[in-house]
């Protein structure tokens, strides 16, 4: 089985081991006091059975409790957390292997956006002199299932990305909370032989998209092995409360042993603290909360520790990417899932611009060249979103597919070595010797041995307009041409059959 993604040489680290330490502390003491405040009763019962202290509460209509979770329940169950997981693919050499213990970072999408951002070139005469230029159009369109099968397809030609978080929220009108999920991961699952992950919406549909997998897989235990699916649960509602429904499908996914991503997503200045203790802290504590659940469900499942922490802007409370408090956040949060020897999920590659330029480019460049370099084992968002997380870009993942290109080499080990210094001095007794005294023909081997970087490959011929996105488009209707990689008829009809609510129009062979 082949590797994807990337190892990082001598990860960045934020925090020292004290300092480290002293997030471990104060989240443990937080779960103490004040604890957290659960509206889920197994969840209860789980944490109470493990040592928890629980007392009832009301919220409104709803039952809830507060419970004070001691630190020798958290801890027992981080002892059962697997520090390695696998997430399966339809082409098994797509795999991704999660090891806590290691370095290498993978990239992927995600985000389910409301917005689908079209470019179109069209010509435009000048009114001045008649001289005519081509330029991108920009067109916003709603979210739908033919686009959320492109993106799919779209991510099966990047090879920069590993794997797939639908980026698309459907918004047909033959879709209801009844069908959303199974047509969705369809969808994913039909278009791409890369690992799927995502979350689901309405806990009635995780039994027909777990048997929808199965039958692509071969079986339950086949599943099991090779889990083409893999799940993410909000289950913490910032601060420190656990949703009901939510905590429900976390259980059943343990049970079911397939990986789950435990994601906490306060925002610093609203739902948690702006600083960078408070929220780390806090961040650790609920990610710790459901991990706990997880493993007092099914020890030994596998859980991602997932961190997907926002600042507010202060004066809408809207939320802001592209700032350095949220890379000092997630940077924080990795090397604490790295502490507790649990699978990290991250985030980079968000810009707050709301169209593809100058502005996103520098979001993003900056995300790509410092969230990865602290080693999470996944980057989620890191391809085609803008305007925070309300649009996805095709165009904007192909440049973005190439700017993670250029971070992945940032990340490279150093190439001076003990082994090198023979071959250097060669070389440059070979050039001092000759007639032109140039090193042109070694950086022609290194270049075609893929040992410097290529370059921009968008540079437009212009010398008084940018031509990058026209150049961008023309590569995206490139890759969107390949022939999709479907799943087999029999499979496909099998799915049909078998999977109620499935819309028939998303069948490639039905007549």
């Amino acid at each position: 089985m082949s590797e994807r993604g990337v190892v990082v040489d001598k990860p960045y680290t934020r925090l020292s081991q004290k300092q480290i330490e002293l997030i471990d502390k104060t989240s443990l003491e937080l779960l103490e006091n004040p604890g957290i405040l659960c509206f889920h009763e197994e969840s209860v019962s789980l944490l109470e059975k493990a040592g928890a202290s629980v007392k009832a509460t009301r919220e409104g209509e709803h039952e809830a409790w507060w419970v004070s979770i001691p630190p020798k329940v958290v801890k027992k169950a981080l002892e059962t957390v697997p520090s390695k997981i696998t997430l399966g693919a339809r082409n098994p050499e797509n795999r991704v292997v999660l090891d806590a213990k290691g370095t290498r970072v993978h990239f992927g999408s995600g985000s389910e956006t409301n917005y689908w951002l079209e470019v179109e070139p069209e010509t435009f005469s000048s009114k001045k002199d008649g001289h005519e230029r081509v330029f991108p159009v920009i067109k916003r369109k709603r979210g739908s299932l033919e686009y959320l099968c492109r993106s799919a397809h779209l991510g099966e030609q990047l090879e920069n990305l590993d794997f797939f978080i639908r980026n698309v929220n459907v918004q047909d009108d033959d879709i209801t909370t009844d069908n959303k999920d199974v047509n969705i991961f369809f969808a994913s699952l039909n278009n791409i032989t890369k690992p799927v992950v995502g979350g689901i919406a309405d806990y009635d549909q995780l039994e027909k998209v777990v048997a929808m997998a199965e039958i692509i897989a071969g079986g339950k235990e086949e599943l099991v092995k090779n889990p083409i699916v893999s799940f993410i649960t909000s289950v913490i509602k910032s601060p420190l409360q656990v949703v009901a429904e939510t905590a429900e499908k976390l259980v059943s996914i343990a049970r079911l042993n397939l990986p789950v991503v435990i994601s906490t997503s306060p925002q610093g200045g609203s739902t948690a603290p702006i600083d960078e203790m408070g929220m780390v802290a806090q961040v650790n504590a609920e990610a710790l909360t459901g991990i706990v659940i997880n493993q007092l469900a099914n020890p030994g499942a596998p859980v991602i520790y997932g961190a997907v922490p926002v600042r507010a802007r202060m004066d809408d409370l809207h939320d802001m990417y592209g700032v350095p408090e949220f890379c000092h956040y997630t940077m924080a949060c990795a090397q604490m899932a790295r502490y507790y020897q649990v699978p990290c999920y991250s985030t980079s590659g968000v810009g707050d611009a709301k169209v593809p330029g100058i502005q996103a480019s520098v979001e993003k460049m900056f995300t790509y060249t410092a969230v990865p370099m602290a080693a999470p084992d996944l980057v989620h968002y890191a391809f085609g979103l803008l305007d925070k997380t309300q649009t996805f870009s095709p165009d904007q993942a192909v440049l973005d597919n190439h700017q993670i290109g250029m971070a992945k080499f940032l990340y490279r080990e150093s190439g001076i070595k003990e082994e090198e210094a023979d071959r250097t001095k060669k070389m440059i007794q070979e050039v001092m010797n000759s007639p032109y005294r140039m090193y042109a023909r070694y950086a022609r081997k290194m270049l075609r041995r893929g040992d410097i970087f290529a370059g921009f490959p968008f540079e437009g011929e212009s010398e008084d307009q940018d031509q990058t996105l026209l150049k961008v488009n023309e590569r995206l209707k490139e890759l969107e041409a390949r022939e999709p990689q479907y799943l087999s008829e029999e499979v496909c009809n099998r799915i049909f059959k078998e999977v109620p609510g499935l819309l028939p129009r998303l069948n490639p062979y039905s007549k």
